[in-house]
């Protein structure tokens, strides 16, 4: 008899819920290879490789109807699972490169050596980010930034990158320092770290309400927190402090 495996023990085995697989079969992406007498779903070894598709697609960034599209149009399964290791190579690649900037960053940290901004980006691709942009601001925010992006040369994008880099380290030395946020040289660090955003398409002038919600996420937001924290825990909300008081005062 061939294998097969319930809906609890697939959901076991693939680290998902027996809740996901039934919202699966029920758009039709992985319908059970047999319901039992007792009405539980039952899966074979294709489905196996189906789920396997789905969750590599996923992983991928694409929505459940695009799987839907996808999976109806590669009807070769091994042609399917070559592209897939394909993508999961250029993914293993990138994700080798971050951590090789990674330790690039840190080994240079802790000398006291200069950081280069296309060491420290090296793997880190804007283009990942493009779902969660256009959720949270829209496709013209999301298609008027890929179009800035891109319209710059590799000299432009690392310079770019450079300045944040340095704005960053600046907030980092002043919050070891213990220098108040309302001061005139904490100020001056907000002036650049503002001017900087304003080289930006942000769908027009920087205000108070855009500027506070910045500082606000790069506190809630862990990827953007680690950007000033790696300068000294608590950077992050000191930055945003001292966005405060600039919108308060100046915007």
């Amino acid at each position: 008899m061939a294998a097969e495996w319930s809906i609890q023990e697939l959901a076991k085995v693939a680290r998902t819920t027996s809740r996901t697989l039934r919202h699966y079969g029920d758009l039709g992406l992985l319908p059970p290879s047999r319901i039992g007498s007792n009405g539980y779903r039952y899966y074979d070894q294709e489905s196996l490789v189906r789920l396997q598709r789905i969750l590599l697609l996923r992983e991928l960034g694409l929505g459940l109807p695009a799987i839907a599209e996808v999976l109806a149009g590669q009807k070769d399964t091994a042609a399917a699972l070559r592209t897939h290791l394909e993508l999961l190579k250029h993914e293993q690649d990138r994700i080798a490169r971050q951590i090789t900037s990674v330790q690039t960053t840190l080994r240079k940290t802790e000398a006291g050596e200069q950081l280069m901004a296309n060491e420290v980006f090296d793997g880190f691709d804007h283009a990942r980010y493009r779902d969660e942009v256009i959720e949270r601001w829209g496709k013209d925010a999301w298609e008027s930034g890929d179009r800035w992006w891109n319209s710059m040369s590799e000299a432009e994008k690392k310079a770019h990158l450079q300045t944040h880099v340095d704005i960053a380290a600046d907030y980092g030395r002043a919050h070891a320092a213990g220098v108040p946020v309302d001061s005139d040289e904490v100020q001056a660090i907000v002036q650049r770290h503002y001017d900087w955003l304003g080289t930006t398409p942000t769908g027009g002038p920087v205000n108070a309400q855009y500027f506070n919600g910045l500082g606000d996420m790069y506190v809630a937001d862990q990827r953007f927190a680690k950007n000033y924290d790696k300068h000294g825990h608590g950077t992050a909300a000191y930055v945003r402090d001292a966005m405060r008081v600039y919108a308060r005062t100046r915007l």
